[in-house]
């Protein structure tokens, strides 16, 4: 017993030291500067550069999350959380421009998965075909800003950059619409036959991209879009580039890119800020229940006077318009879009985020987005650069056909199965969806144990006159 409560003792008093807030801040600081001098000091020329900053990359993105976990004042929590974010961050990104890259990604990610959980964890209908909405956004601002000879420019109809943030509104609504259209013909579709019917919507968005090159060219094709506009650029972001560069002892040839990589965060930073209080706001509102009315049980709920159709279509209208802005920022941002861009991997990649976080829990939505993200985008990609650097250096002969980059799939499907036999309900799960569960392993167990009796005796009446 005692080696048994020894751990015990020593993981509650580790706790028990961060419940003061004294202990919490020194906590926090210490986390804060200990990465970020990871992240700034390693050696960009080092043999092992690859497999540090796949290390120490991560543990500086999580810290705005270990902030707002541990036991601080409001206000100063939130004041830490600020400057994380929009001091930290970005001179950091100045400095390493990939990390910046990066966090750019997670946002967009993350928005896209708080999207999805509002049709798939609030209202509980299963969507595969989320990433069409996505392609809607992206495709209407890079239809009219591309230089791709298609009607748009032929005919002069294209805008320039300073038209970003009206297509932002425009994105929200056409997706919106877009989504009214797709929950009309599924109303009476539950679990798997929704799930096909949205995949196959998916689908014939991706093909309608690929083939509305002719007889008109809306699309470019199977070419894709290139030369999509950008949105102005703020003098201010250029100069504070500059000035950080110099006090940071950098030699930057091109700071008009890095400012439009900050530009670019902040805007990410901010569309997610948003999607998360309308989240946050819609799941404690009468929507909200009602959504969760429909989860749980339609029978029940059109019992109780929800209106089904009305909020489906809602919940399909409302997951769709975050995807449609946060499309036209990723094709203002990348600049090319191709239908390859927007393949079923991408909805079932966002599911997944849900699914590891915990479906219908914000917090956890975010954290399962920051994960999936940097495993895709960073983890295995350092992993690929690690092997080549080993495999140039003759120190590790790996094969072409191990590289870690070509297995995204099979570890999105080896992380999809750990989680639903360990942690089905997610990393952060839900309160109520915690408790379904639970009350769902209960009673399995309780059917085990009365049919375990019946089971032997079922056996005693079958066994031979010699047996028994």
């Amino acid at each position: 017993m005692a080696s048994i409560s020894a751990p015990l003792k020593q993981k509650r008093s580790f706790w028990a030291f961060l419940d003061k807030p004294s202990n919490a801040l020194i906590f926090a600081l210490a986390y804060i500067a200990l990465t970020l001098l990871a992240v700034v000091l390693i050696d960009r020329r080092s043999l092992w550069y690859p497999l540090m900053n796949m290390i120490t990359t991560p543990l500086f993105l999580f810290t705005p999350l270990v902030v707002v976990s541990l036991p601080l004042g409001k206000w100063l929590k939130v004041g830490m959380f600020v400057a994380m974010l929009l001091v930290v961050m970005p001179i950091v990104g100045i400095y390493n421009p990939p990390f910046l890259e990066l966090a750019i990604q997670i946002s967009i990610f993350a928005g896209l998965a708080l999207g999805l959980n509002i049709v798939v964890g609030f209202a509980g209908l299963l969507d595969l075909g989320y990433v069409a909405f996505f392609a809607v956004g992206a495709y209407l601002w890079g239809m009219f800003t591309s230089n791709a000879d298609t009607v748009f420019m032929v005919n002069g109809w294209t805008v320039d950059g300073g038209a970003f943030y009206i297509f932002l509104i425009l994105g929200v609504a056409a997706a919106a619409l877009v989504g009214i259209l797709l929950g009309l013909p599924v109303l009476r579709l539950r679990g798997d036959y929704l799930a096909i019917v949205t995949l196959g919507f998916g689908e014939v968005i991706r093909i309608l991209a690929r083939n509305l090159d002719a007889p008109t060219n809306f699309t470019n094709g199977a070419q894709g879009l290139s030369g999509i506009g950008v949105p102005p650029l703020p003098g201010f972001l250029i100069g504070f580039t500059e000035s950080m560069a110099s006090a940071l002892g950098l030699r930057v040839d091109n700071p008009d890119a890095l400012a439009k990589q900050l530009l670019y965060y902040l805007l990410a930073l901010g569309m997610l800020f948003v999607i998360m209080l309308i989240c946050s706001r819609l799941k404690d509102s009468p929507i909200g229940r009602a959504w969760t009315a429909i989860r749980e049980d339609e029978v029940a709920a059109i019992a109780m006077g929800v209106p089904l159709v009305r909020m489906k279509l809602l919940a399909f209208a409302s997951g769709a318009a975050f995807a449609g802005a946060i499309g036209v920022l990723y094709a203002a941002k990348q600049s090319f879009i191709d239908p390859q861009s927007f393949i079923l991997l991408q909805s079932i990649s966002i599911l997944a985020m849900i699914i590891v976080g915990g479906m219908g829990n914000i917090k956890g939505v975010l954290l399962g987005a920051m994960l999936i993200t940097i495993v895709e985008l960073h983890t295995l990609t350092n992993l690929s650069l690690q092997f080549n650097a080993l495999r140039n250096a003759n120190i590790l002969n790996i094969p072409q056909q191990l590289d870690p980059s070509k297995y995204q799939p099979l570890v999105f499907g080896v992380i999809l199965v750990l989680m639903m036999l360990f942690r089905p309900a997610g990393l952060l799960p839900e309160r109520s969806r915690k408790l379904e569960l639970q009350e769902m392993r209960e009673e399995d167990e309780l059917q085990h144990a009365m049919e375990e009796p019946l089971r032997d005796n079922v056996l005693a009446d079958t066994s031979t006159p010699g047996e028994k």
